[in-house]
This record gives structure tokens, C-alpha cells and sequence, in this order.
């Protein structure tokens, strides 16, 4: 079918739109690999910067030299992990149970259900919750507060709506137990919807920081994004690493000096490397999944 003459102008809009922004994009996040790739005593004289011109991998010496990185980067990586199966474990048998009309009293549950979505004692109020509860300074508090959300709950409730009853009729007549129907049948059919809840959860606990800054005050049990924040603001615990990284050998002594952009910039890419690899193998799900979970006919 020809295409009409605005049909093909907004075609060649939406291509130089989109570019730009994949570029706007792509752009500063190759700026910011190349300077972390490259040598400081190079890049230090040099503007936008798209590949390295002498490789080094000094800078990123310098933070796993460092014990307080490594511990946060387990501590993160176990925060994810715990975070998106425990929510899993609540919020799917939830929906579940939800999603079945023969439900008794499931509109009120669901009205209850949402009412903190809307209303919230606000920042001092949890804090002061989280202290008579124990979970201040306490690692439970990066998944224990988050293991409902609504938002998720209704992408799940709607999903499993969607999906034909006669398979747990079918089911049933064979003996099975709920249970047993939720895990072996309900479960593989909403894969979709699955991967785009862990991705939407890994990313949510993998980019959060401000948790660490309310309700943590020892390092112990600090996060990546925390540490990622400490040391783009503070120019003195740039300082530390670089000194630690002499004293270990693993950086020579002349360019200490100059290193500091390469450190924050090795970094940014640990702290994003993860989540940027991980979409692109979740993104199909995650297109899909919304849009069956999110609309229902």
C-alpha cells in the first residue's frame, strides 16, 4: 500500500527522533567507559571521549582493591536476589488467589489491599515504625517493607484473569490441589508477566540507595548505589582509594593525581554493567508482559 505524503514526513520524523535519543543515550554512557578504560594521564586532557586511546584497567584496580566496594557489591547482589523471590513468594499466591471470581469478599481485600498505594505516614513516621521493630541497621530492611507492592500485584491479578479457566477445571477433575494447579500449570503460563516482574524488581532494588541513607548507619551492610553516591560527592574517599591503591602496589605513585575520573567513572559502569546486560535478554518478555497484564478485554 503507497504511503500518503504525511504518512512518509512522520515516518522520517519518528526515525531522527528516536536516533537522537537512542544517541543522547548511547553517547555518554561510551564517554563514560572509554575515560574508565583509559589511561588518566590521557584522558585528563582530552573532552568527549568515545573509545579509549590507552587501555588501562588501573582504575577499576583501584575499586576492587577495596574491601568497602566489594562488600557492598555482594551485599546488592544478594539484596536483588532475596528481594525479587521473597516478593515472588508473596505476591503471585496473592494474585492468584485474587484473580478467582468465586472469591468471597475479593473486592474488599482489594480495596484494602490498595489503600496504602494512596495513604503513607510519610518518611518519620516509617522511620520511627522501622526503630520499634528492629529494623534499623538491619539488612531486612532492604526486603521485608517491599514485599507487596500493588502495582506488580495488578499486573499479576490481571494476567492470571486472562488466562482460560478450563485449565484449572481440567485440573481438578484429575485431583489436583490449588496449590499444586498454581505451581504446575498457572506458573509456566505466566512467564511473561514473571520476567517482567524480576526486572522490574532487580532494577528497583539494584538502583536504590536512599534505603541505606535513612535506615543504615554502619557500613556493614552499605549497597553499591550508596557507595556509587559516597564517592561521586566525596572527593575524599576518592583520595583513600587512590592512597590504598598505592600502598597495595596496584597503581604507581605519579599519576594518583590524575586518576580520580577514571576511579568515578570505573565505578558508574560496575554499579550499571549488570542491569544493562540483563535487559536486553528480558526486554521481549517485558514488552509482552505489560501489555497483557496491563490491559485486560
Amino acid at each position: 500500500m503507497k504511503k500518503t505524503v504525511s504518512q512518509r514526513v512522520f515516518g522520517v520524523f519518528n526515525v531522527a527522533v528516536l536516533t537522537l535519543l537512542c544517541l543522547s543515550i548511547v553517547l555518554p554512557y561510551l564517554h563514560v567507559l572509554a575515560i574508565s578504560l583509559n589511561d588518566s594521564s590521557v584522558s585528563a586532557n582530552v573532552g568527549l571521549m568515545l573509545w579509549p586511546r590507552k587501555i588501562t584497567l588501573t582504575n577499576y584496580a583501584v575499586l576492587f582493591k577495596n574491601d568497602t566496594i566489594l562488600r557492598s557489591f555482594v551485599v546488592t547482589i544478594v539484596r536483588v536476589i532475596a528481594g525479587v523471590v521473597l516478593h515472588f513468594l508473596v505476591e503471585f499466591p496473592a494474585a492468584y488467589a485474587l484473580s478467582k471470581r468465586y472469591l468471597s469478599h475479593r473486592k474488599p481485600i482489594t480495596t484494602y489491599l490498595i489503600i496504602p498505594t494512596y495513604i503513607s505516614g510519610g518518611l518519620v513516621a516509617t522511620y520511627l515504625m522501622y526503630s520499634s521493630i528492629g529494623l534499623l541497621n538491619n539488612p531486612l530492611v532492604y526486603v521485608l517493607p517491599g514485599l507487596f507492592g500493588f502495582f506488580t500485584f495488578t499486573l499479576f491479578r490481571t494476567y492470571l484473569g486472562s488466562i482460560s479457566e478450563s485449565f484449572e477445571e481440567s485440573a481438578m477433575l484429575d485431583g489436583a490441589s490449588p496449590v499444586h494447579i498454581m505451581i504446575r500449570i498457572y506458573i509456566p503460563l505466566c512467564m511473561p508477566i514473571i520476567a517482567t516482574f524480576v526486572l522490574l524488581e532487580a532494577v528497583g532494588h539494584w538502583n536504590d540507595w536512599t534505603t541505606t541513607l535513612y535506615y543504615m548507619n554502619t557500613q556493614k551492610w552499605n549497597t553499591l548505589q550508596y557507595e556509587l553516591q559516597r564517592v561521586l560527592n566525596e572527593s575524599e574517599r576518592i583520595t583513600s582509594l587512590i592512597r590504598a591503591a598505592v600502598e597495595s602496589g596496584s597503581m604507581p605513585p605519579q599519576i594518583t593525581t590524575r586518576v580520580g575520573a577514571g576511579v568515578k567513572n570505573a565505578q558508574i559502569i560496575v554499579s550499571t554493567l549488570p542491569i544493562v546486560l540483563v535487559y536486553p535478554f528480558l526486554q521481549r518478555y517485558f514488552i509482552h508482559g505489560l501489555a497483557l497484564g496491563g490491559v485486560k478485554e
